[in-house]
């Protein structure tokens, strides 16, 4: 028996993959029709003729179904000659530079009796196989005869200038055949090719081809749905086999022509297959047809010997010129991308588009260039490519250039883009190098994430006089040897640093305390070093407890703190030297206990040098009194406190106001501006914009031929008198705050004094002020940066804050200041407060979060905050975690009005008692500082027509009030206020925990103290009109305690002492008191 036999096939040396316009026999009659696609494939740039099988066939019979292999089938008009008919065809397509390549099927012949009857087609046989006969080709005599006849066959083929073969049935013919067919085919003429079909093919047997000698095989690309991983891994595959030509639609298939939808869809979906086979093929297959929309598919059983003609006059479309322009592209280009792997990038879940990464080498790190294909999925909608998965997947290859010059930044429907980029050159640093000596005198320590630091040390953390600084900071160096480390500080008006030796509690985590006990500007630092002793004795415990022989460290110990004491003076070298004493005259066990010795250890670090020491930089801290965090504020319009709406009131009014303030338990009145009112523009009531006479106009229009921000309204009194109303505020226990609003009426005296401080238009006039969508048409700004305005203007306005602190007052509400300048408030706050570190500025800043964090930061040390629009439990949960445990919490101090002059909130517009004492609860519980605008406490809610502030507002006109009117939450606000008073852990904000209520509608949250010697438990129903009930989880676990245990509590509203037993609570709320305060005892 003859096996099947064996070749060593040579190599391909084929270096350019073939460009190939497929062509179906049965479509041409005669050599014209075939001299006319040669010259229409020539035109559109390919340079190979691939055809089907030419050999006679039955009548029933697949266009691969051969009746014999050695007769031209007569049926196609060419003769009956193989090497005649293909010696002519090769000849004809020579003659348009073309060369020509068969389709190869060896292992099926038609069936003897195929074409004597008229068969009807079965559809369970594909067609073929249709009345054929399968040859199997097991290794034995009949199989040589069979592959050797095959032999000779291929012989004459190329003998007539056929230059390669498409090889079907690579799934069915063994390998060993395939080899025994190359391999003589190659050595009689080098130049024929072979490529494997391998699309549909089980993936082992495509491994096994592997060495056969195949050119090249076919991408399983037209099957692709641009977006599943398997084409990058069939790829990576089949780069074994040489070559992997694509094609946008397999002969035979159905077209992508085929459909309902528009030709314009249809020819973007064609025109999208054909460029992504151009550039993720090695080589390019398009079938006949193709190029023109053609819609019906080949035929392997018939044709209409029609030729182009008949594609041409079906055209839906025609693409010809893209097509000859991507082969005039690949024709130039020395493509070093087809035999690497791809790469899918991924973008956004939800976009389709797609791209893939080619390099011209295996290893993109080793790569010198790139491509990437980007593809939109989209036929219909333009999107926006993944360029940052792009960017970050091909980053050492910035930047990607467009080879189309598209400037489009979204990818067009159906689009395929494709961007290059070569590996960009390393930045060598011009800077000198580090120099050695410094290098090897840098500390070998780290210090880090010192907290608290607002900004890194920019700006200083805000504290109050008492409180306890917890600071922090990762400490830590190479090696594992022992540190040591030293929080110091000191008041900003002191030389020398007072220190607290830092103690490690966390994976390099250090801590220590300390409590500023002045008022003002504080610094700390942090400073570690290595210990000697401590390194010496942490390694002498280890061997000690090893039972080593200890003889060489005991030595070393003992030359350490030799060494030690020459470097020392006073009482503790004299300390040092009886201990050297008595070490050296102690026998060996008594010398390990001395160097152990606690005391021993204690001594050397006081004695310590402290070698390879580092200090962070410096951290600063202002300690302010604590009105600057726990204050409860009542404001008021001094002009509206004679109770008489038809007599202007004044100062003497205010002060007989106090006793009644202060019974509701507030520390600190606030005044509206109490300056001059300017004429001109004054506006009327309700914000008309034409006053009336007697009109008293806005108290924030400042400035009139009486003064202006260093003077007072005349009808409110004299300086005198105000000077008598701070001391009887003072004297009920109250502070006096001014409202700063720096503005001006156009009849301001500034105006005509220093009319450099303002932007002039250029007919003369100046912009009325705006604070969208609020327009003041009576008030003009200043410009702090106009040509006068540096630095007078600034140091004027320096001046006025000076004045009034010399009148007493040390609390300034400053209107709008986040439209006025950053380094102007941070100057003029420093400065004040280097004087007067009492001074506290509210910042009334409704802007946005980083702006109102910017001017805490400046120096402002409480703010208005968001808390008045925050009505759902979640939105206020929300903002409380951020200002409590995130960076705000170091600076920020949030000021809990639950109304202003200018906000009539919604929550409160017409809303019933139980409403007021809502907000009342949430804000005096929830921050150390909060503050009502008069006519809360007596439930006013009446809004204006815009329902955004009050009607009948203050701000226009003069208003009396029935201070005891029915229905007024008086007596609440005095509890509440109280109970802040006498609580610490309502001194802040700060101190919050959120505790779970199963109820959207009832907010619970824990305030304790610092140490926790004070805590509080509240629960707030955040519903006006009815009861609230929730089960609520206490924390006992914040005692040590377990799920059942008991906690003893004490109601601060009833004064009534109980247990509650067990974590989970159930409670009501009702309306008429919707709030409760515990406190546990």
């Amino acid at each position: 028996m003859n096996p099947i036999p064996k070749f060593d096939a040579p190599a391909s040396r084929l270096t350019h993959p073939p460009r190939i316009y497929y062509v179906h026999p049965l479509q041409l009659n005669g050599i014209e029709a075939w001299q006319a696609v040669f010259r229409h494939a020539s035109g559109l740039g390919f340079d190979t003729i691939l055809s089907a099988p030419l050999f006679e066939r039955s009548g029933h019979t697949s266009v691969f179904v051969t009746r014999d292999p050695d007769r031209i089938d007569p049926g196609l008009g060419l003769g009956e000659s193989v090497k005649d008919v293909l010696k002519t065809l090769t000849t004809a397509a020579a003659e348009h530079g073309l060369s020509l390549m068969l389709d190869l099927v060896i292992d099926r012949v038609a069936r003897q009796d195929s074409g004597s009857v008229s068969i009807v087609s079965d559809p369970r046989i594909g067609p073929d196989e249709s009345c054929s006969t399968s040859i199997e080709l097991p290794p034995n005599d009949e199989t040589y005869r069979h592959l050797e006849t095959w032999r000779q066959r291929l012989a004459v083929m190329t003998d007539a200038g056929v230059t390669g073969f498409r090889c079907l049935g690579i799934d069915r013919v063994p390998e060993e055949a395939w080899r025994s067919l190359i391999s003589p085919a190659r050595a009689h003429g080098n130049a024929i090719q072979f490529y494997a079909w391998t699309p549909g093919t089980d993936l082992n047997r495509r491994r096994a081809l592997a060495g056969v000698g195949f050119d090249g095989c076919f991408s399983s690309l037209a099957w692709w749905n641009l977006e599943d991983s398997w084409l990058p891994e069939e790829h990576l595959l089949q780069r074994s086999l040489g070559h992997q030509i694509a094609f946008p639609e397999a002969p035979f298939a159905k077209r992508l022509a085929h459909g309902t939808e528009s030709s314009e869809i249809l020819q973007r979906r064609a025109l999208r297959a054909l460029k992504l086979s151009a550039h993720l093929g090695g080589g390019l297959m398009v079938p006949m047809g193709f190029e023109y929309g053609a819609s019906t598919p080949l035929d392997q059983m018939n044709g209409d010997g029609l030729g182009l003609a008949a594609f041409r006059d079906q055209s839906a479309y025609d693409i010809s010129g893209e097509i000859r322009a991507i082969n005039e592209k690949l024709q130039r280009d020395q493509d070093a991308f087809h035999r690497r792997p791809l790469t899918m990038i991924a973008g956004s879940s939800n976009t389709p588009a797609v791209a893939i990464l080619q390099s011209d080498r295996e290893d993109l790190r080793a790569s010198q260039k790139v491509r990437v294909v980007i593809v939109n999925r989209d036929l219909r909608q333009s999107v926006a490519p993944p360029l940052k998965a792009i960017n970050q997947v091909a980053s050492s290859f910035l930047p990607l250039t467009d080879l189309d010059g598209a400037s489009e930044s979204r990818l067009n429907p159906g689009e395929v883009r494709i961007l290059e980029g070569r590996a960009s050159e390393p930045i060598q640093s011009a800077s000198p190098l580090p120099d050695l000596a410094a290098a090897a005198a840098a500390p070998r320590l780290a210090i880090e994430k010192i907290t608290p630091a607002v900004d890194e040390g920019r700006f200083a953390v805000k504290r109050v006089v008492g409180d306890t600084i917890r600071v922090e900071a990762d400490i830590f160096g190479d090696g594992h040897d022992p540190l040591s480390a030293a929080l110091l500080w000191r008041a900003a008006d002191q030389d020398e640093w007072q220190e607290v030796r830092m103690q490690l509690f966390e994976n390099d985590r250090w801590q220590a305390e300390f409590t500023p006990r002045r008022m003002g500007r504080h610094e700390y630092a942090v400073e570690a070093w290595r210990n000697p002793f401590a390194i010496f004795r942490y390694e002498l415990t280890k061997k000690h407890d090893a039972r080593l022989d200890l003889r060489l460290e005991i030595q070393e110990g003992i030359n350490l703190i030799k060494a030690t004491a020459d470097q020392v003076d006073g009482h503790i070298k004299l300390q040092l030297k009886r201990l050297i004493g008595e070490l050296e005259d102690a026998p060996e066990a008594r010398r390990i206990e001395l160097l152990l010795d606690h005391a021993t250890s204690e001594l050397m670090t006081k004695a310590d040098r402290r070698p390879f020491r580092i200090r962070s930089q410096v951290m600063p801290l202002d300690a302010e009194r604590l009105g600057a965090s726990f204050a409860s504020w009542y404001s008021l319009f001094p002009r509206s406190q004679s109770g008489d709406p038809n007599r202007h009131g004044t100062f003497d009014d205010v002060i007989e106001r106090l006793p009644g303030i202060r019974e509701m338990g507030f520390d600190v009145v606030y005044f509206t501006p109490i300056h001059p009112i300017g004429d001109t523009n004054r506006k009327g009531r309700n914000n008309s914009l034409k006053a009336a006479p007697g009109d008293p106009g806005s108290p924030y229009a400042i400035g009139s031929e009486d003064g202006g921000h260093d003077a007072i309204h005349p009808e409110l009194g004299t300086f005198e008198d105000f000077r008598r109303l701070v001391a009887a505020s003072h004297e009920q226990g109250m502070e006096v705050a001014l409202d700063f609003a720096i503005q001006a009426s156009p009849d301001h005296p500034w105006l005509k004094q220093h009319p450099g401080w303002f932007d002039w238009r250029p007919d003369g006039t100046i912009r009325y002020a705006e604070n969208p969508p609020k327009k003041y048409e009576d008030i003009v700004n200043v410009d702090f940066y106009a040509k006068d305005a540096v630095p007078s203007l600034w140091q004027e306005l320096r001046d006025v804050i000076q004045m009034w602190v010399d009148e007493g007052v040390k609390l300034f509400r400053v209107d709008n200041p986040h439209t006025k300048p950053f380094p102007f408030w941070e100057w003029l706050i420093a400065d004040i407060r280097s004087r007067h570190p009492d001074v506290i500025f509210l910042s009334e800043a409704f802007t946005k979060p980083k702006v109102m964090y910017r001017l805490a930061k400046i120096g402002f040390s409480q703010s208005y905050t968001y808390f008045t629009w925050r009505n759902a439990k979640w939105e206020l949960e929300q903002y409380m975690h951020e200002i409590t445990t995130e960076e705000p919490k170091d600076f920020f101090r949030p000021h809990f009005f639950v109304n202003t002059h200018d906000i009539n909130p919604d929550f409160l517009q017409n809303a019933p008692r139980s409403a007021y004492l809502i907000r009342a609860a949430l804000a005096s519980t929830l921050s150390g500082l909060w503050g009502i605008y008069n006519g809360f406490e007596l439930c006013e809610g009446r809004p204006d027509a815009k329902r955004k502030e009050y009607a009948d507002s203050e701000k226009y006109e003069i208003r009396a009030w029935d201070w005891d009117r029915p229905g007024n939450i008086k007596q609440e606000i005095g509890l509440l206020n109280g109970i802040r008073r006498e609580n610490p852990a309502l001194h802040s904000h700060l101190g919050l925990t959120l505790l779970p209520a199963q109820n959207d509608n009832v907010m619970f949250f824990e305030k304790a103290s610092p140490g926790r010697e004070n805590v509080l438990m509240i629960a707030i129903s955040l519903d006006p009109h009815n009861a609230q009930e929730a089960d609520v989880e206490i924390p006992l676990w914040s005692w040590n305690l377990p799920d059942h245990a008991a906690l003893s509590m004490e109601d601060l509203i009833s004064g009534h002492k109980f247990t509650w037993t067990g974590k989970w609570q159930r409670l009501r709320l009702e309306p008429g008191l919707p709030f409760s305060i515990w406190r546990v005892r």
